[in-house]
């Protein structure tokens, strides 16, 4: 894109500056967080004189408590971030946006979303970490609607016009107030990535806390990063219990915040350590004590040097979908064994009573060449209930392995009869009608032991 097109590098004072100089005519995004240079407390006039080319708006981390009235002639902005500001009505005015897709009011203390404030054309909504009791019929009435982020509110129930919602693939609904399942949530035909830890609900089906090894921060020798999601980052770290012995290479998970997109890091320990050890899951060592800023972490044994992520996060463009490396090969067999492992690891975790709710080949770390591969990040996961409800709610990971699937026929050699009816059978509208996680690694295990790709 060229530089006139963008203007994101710089400071937020500078990118004002040139604002107000008017040197930013006919950029398509325009990013003005807050921080060191200060918080505004009025959205800048001059945005409204970008209407014509604006398409990402981010005025994150600022202290605005509205947006202006003639906010609705920005009539080609797609992307809005106001997290962090100080919101307690979603503006109405967003409803004026024709364009406006992408709507983000994390952490600003909204207590209301007005039906007339969420745009015609909206596919992704975060309002994680706020104080909403109740939303609107019209997010039900949104048909583009394609991920919803609602984690950390006061919500005990969701509108009913969501079971219109055919387009819905992700939810979050994690630490809220909801005594039973939202009944619209099973009949949604394309859901595959839901998360609901936190709630009474869950709470009565959790099983008591497993019992872990607490490892002290003084034991530990911090080294570089290995890789960072949307709940905290992971870095190599040497434990050595008791400052005594041979240091053992380990990684160590540091949580962000108290909430995450997800949910809560204390439900992810604990699903971590309730699911014990798998060699398809990443697995856990026991929970972080003593930290000098009193973060919350978790031990997990250290994969191979050279282990990698299988695809990227979702792009903003894609939405509910992993980005992979347009150059990816894998082999017929690599590919498969790599499946195969994923749904073991999966079939582990349903057997101990959790659904992951975030089954992505951007939570899938493998070897890059041969197939061998572990399920990780666990933090949507979430204990299942018992009976039809809990089934349903596994049944979603497996909608979220077949899309997995077919994105690896992508880029393998997978045609086949056998695994396009596994693709097909795990994708399906009916969640009841979906086969059990162990039964797709069954369905894999004679796939790979067959005599060919039939």
């Amino acid at each position: 894109m060229p530089a006139r097109a963008r203007m994101s590098a710089g400071t937020t004072a500078a990118r004002l500056d040139a604002l107000r100089r008017g040197e930013l005519a006919g950029i398509r995004e325009l990013r003005l967080p807050g921080g060191p240079d200060g918080r505004l407390t009025e959205m800048p006039p001059e945005i409204l004189g970008l209407a014509d080319s604006l398409e990402l708006l981010d005025l994150g981390g600022h202290a605005l408590t509205d947006l202006p009235a003639g906010f609705g002639r920005m009539r080609r902005l797609r992307i809005l971030f106001c997290s962090g500001n100080r919101f307690t009505r979603l503006p109405p005015v967003l409803g004026d946006c024709p364009a406006l897709s992408q709507v983000g009011f994390r952490a600003t203390g909204l207590v209301e979303v007005p039906a007339e404030s969420l745009p015609p054309a909206l596919r992704w909504l975060t309002l994680t970490d706020n104080r909403i009791a109740a939303l609107p019929r019209a997010l039900g009435e949104r048909p583009r609607l394609q991920k919803l982020m609602l984690a950390g509110n006061r919500l005990d129930a969701l509108p009913e016009s969501l079971s219109g919602a055919e387009n819905l693939e992700l939810l979050r609904i994690a630490a809220n107030g909801f005594a039973a399942l939202p009944g619209c949530v099973a009949a949604l035909p394309r859901l595959a990535w839901l998360s609901w830890a936190g709630n009474p609900f869950e709470d009565r089906a959790a099983p008591a806390p497993a019992a872990s090894e607490t490892i002290a921060w003084d034991d530990l020798s911090v080294g570089p990063l290995l890789g960072e999601g949307a709940s905290g980052r992971v870095m190599r770290a040497a434990w050595r219990p008791g400052a005594a012995g041979t240091a053992r290479p380990v990684a160590l998970k540091l949580f962000k915040d108290a909430m995450t997109s997800d949910g809560l890091p204390e439900r992810e320990m604990a699903a971590c350590l309730a699911a014990g050890a798998h060699p398809h899951l990443t697995g856990s060592l026991g929970r972080l004590a003593d930290h000098p800023d009193g973060r919350q972490g978790l031990l997990m044994p250290l994969l191979p040097q050279g282990w990698r992520v299988l695809a990227g996060p979702p792009s903003l463009e894609s939405c509910s979908r992993d980005v992979y490396d347009p150059d990816l090969r894998l082999t017929r067999g690599s590919a498969l064994r790599l499946a195969r492992g994923v749904a073991a690891g999966a079939a582990h975790l349903h057997a101990r009573g959790f659904g992951h709710g975030d089954l992505y080949a951007h939570n899938v770390l493998w070897d890059g060449r041969d197939g061998a591969a572990v399920l990780s990040d666990l933090g949507a996961a979430s204990a299942l209930p018992p009976g039809r409800e809990g089934a349903i709610l596994q049944r979603l990971d497996v909608r979220a392995f077949g899309l997995l699937l077919d994105e690896l026929g992508r880029h393998a050699p997978l045609a086949g009869t056998a695994l396009a009816g596994l693709v097909a059978a795990c994708t399906g509208p009916d969640p009841a009608a979906r086969p059990a996680m162990a039964e797709v690694r069954d369905a894999l295990d004679a796939i790979i032991a067959g005599p060919g790709p039939g």
